[in-house]
């Protein structure tokens, strides 16, 4: 399992603890796995409030234009979600498989759409932590994924990376405008 750092940043041993802690997987033969990390400038409630919503995961993830849930929202939900143009797939569905508001810990599995992503699930974990001397938030993703023939563990990993960089870096500029703005509620109450 390789980590990824975003912003050029070095990890230290807390976030290599959370990582032990919360995102283990069972990687398999042909298959790929990663951890990357964000600090992001907004306080943990305002973070957590937009990744916890399995419902909405357009209020921050660029590539998702709809996302219908079936059902109640509950672990085990399934979602449909339409994916933008410029990627190589248009739907993906998503089951829900850990959602601890206590934690702050977020899992989802892909179970079917119309791309290459096989057998794989994610975990998200959101941290408090201090920046600048302000409320801010570390924000842990891990994923495993089949490798796809035709393809490397490294381009496998390469492609489900790029992905998630552009996810957490919109996450933290949606969060830190909605914390810039003064909103210290979490996003479901605004």
């Amino acid at each position: 399992m390789t980590v990824s750092m975003l912003g050029g940043d070095r990890r230290t041993g807390v976030e290599d603890e959370y990582i032990r802690r919360h995102h283990r997987h069972e990687v398999r033969d042909n298959q790929c796995s990663s951890s990357l990390v964000k600090h992001i400038r907004a306080p943990v409630h305002l973070v957590w409030s937009l990744v916890r919503r399995f419902d909405q995961p357009q209020r921050y993830k660029p590539f998702v234009s709809r996302c219908i849930v079936e059902g109640d929202l509950e672990i085990g939900s399934v979602r449909e979600v339409n994916v933008r143009s410029g990627l190589p797939a248009t739907t993906s569905k998503e089951r829900l498989e850990l959602l601890d508001d206590n934690k702050h810990i977020f899992s989802m599995r892909i179970v079917g759409g119309d791309h290459r992503l096989r057998n794989y699930s994610s975990i998200i974990t959101v941290h408090p932590e201090v920046i600048d001397s302000r409320p801010g938030t570390l924000v842990i993703e891990s994923f495993v994924v089949d490798v796809p023939d035709g393809n490397t563990q490294d381009e496998t990993c390469y492609f489900v990376e790029a992905l998630i960089k552009c996810n957490l870096k919109s996450l933290a500029e949606v969060s830190e405008r909605l914390a810039v703005q003064g909103h210290t509620e979490p996003i479901d109450r605004i």
